[in-house]
């Protein structure tokens, strides 16, 4: 296969597609989907991107929950959308009379994440689209469905959604490889021209070995399903060591109980997230202030914002999420570390 360029009809260029159409197959299988309606991309950022600009043209009505990965919005303000941000509550919950409300009757698309990356929120995607559609038929749904994979079962086909995007570092495949699903009947204009690559749909010499290791990926995807059990225990062993040892200074962020197993979202009352970053960093403890794609930044999290937090409480956030290699002795050392670095940041 190496050398082997996919679109070429020689032996090697045969065993490349050949690659590609069993990854395609597997990705598909995972998702509920007909192998058909993927599409692959280098990662999600460019399948948001896509999904928006395929359908979104300048002055379309776009709605979005304001907590919608910076993507999202990056992509729509790209194609020239008119964005409509739909707020949230204090969990980063949105209700779909929320959406119904900010809705207009000529939305061309509706932007709806299945979780919040950030806090770990889930989001009742069909039930939201089916709102969103009662307002504007013609809309279409996107859902990011990224931080869910691999967490909690995803069936594309009963989301509701008509495009649903999914990146392959979240359940374990090579960075630098994801996926769009379109509903049949669903037309896109392609984002990068000039080929005939994945059905028109994505000019460009594909990424073979990535997407081979996201097929991979894909196929194990029940054995990271169950796996959740044992990560949400360790989530709640440190949810509630967190609690006895920090006391009311720990608080918590989004609904544990009716997110994601995997996520807590936190802060430290008094305390910028930055600080004891570092600090746990020093200890060995990797934590996120935020979402990663936005960990080095200073400014307080828009997620938190939006949930009603002022500025300097945003900049206090933190998150840690398990994944299937995290253990128990992993828990034990975030408990052990953090509340004596804690007590030194007040004291400073």
């Amino acid at each position: 296969m190496r050398g082997g360029n996919p679109s070429s009809v020689h032996a090697p260029g045969r065993a490349a597609r050949a690659a590609i159409e069993a990854a395609r197959a597997q990705v598909a299988a995972a998702l509920g989907a007909d192998r058909r309606h993927i599409t692959f991309t280098s990662g999600a950022t460019e399948a948001l991107h896509l999904a928006v600009a395929g359908v979104v043209r300048p002055g379309d009505a776009v709605v979005a929950s304001a907590v919608e990965h910076p993507a999202v919005f990056g992509a729509c303000e790209r194609a020239g959308g008119r964005v409509g941000r739909v707020p949230v509550d204090g969990q980063a919950a949105l209700e779909p009379a929320a959406l119904l409300a900010h809705t207009p009757e000529d939305a061309r698309l509706v932007a709806l994440m299945r979780a919040q990356n950030e806090v770990g929120t889930l989001y009742p995607v069909a039930a939201l689209a089916e709102a969103a559609r009662r307002r504007a038929p013609n809309a279409l749904v996107l859902c990011d469905a990224v931080q869910a994979w691999g967490k909690v079962p995803l069936d594309v086909t009963a989301l509701g959604a008509d495009l649903v995007v999914v990146s392959g570092h979240k359940i374990g495949a090579p960075p630098g490889v994801g996926a769009l699903w379109t509903r049949p009947g669903v037309a896109l204009a392609p984002l990068l021209a000039g080929g005939p690559q994945e059905r028109g749909r994505r000019a460009g010499t594909e990424n073979v070995p990535g997407i081979v290791g996201l097929g991979v990926a894909a196929s194990a995807i029940g054995q990271r399903l169950a796996a959740m059990d044992r990560i949400r225990a360790l989530r709640d062993r440190l949810r509630a060591g967190l609690r006895d040892r920090l006391g009311r200074a720990y608080v918590e962020h989004g609904d544990p109980d009716g997110g994601l197993p995997n996520t807590l979202a936190f802060r430290i009352a008094g305390v910028p997230g930055d600080v004891l970053l570092a600090a746990l960093d020093l200890e060995g403890v990797a934590l996120s202030s935020g979402s990663a794609c936005a960990s080095g930044a200073v400014e307080p999290s828009p997620v938190l914002r939006a949930m009603g937090l002022d500025d300097e409480t945003a900049r206090q956030g933190l998150r840690a999420s398990l994944g299937p290699e995290t253990r128990a002795e992993d828990i034990e050392r975030v408990l052990t570390a953090l509340p004596a670095l804690v007590q030194r940041a007040q004291a400073a």
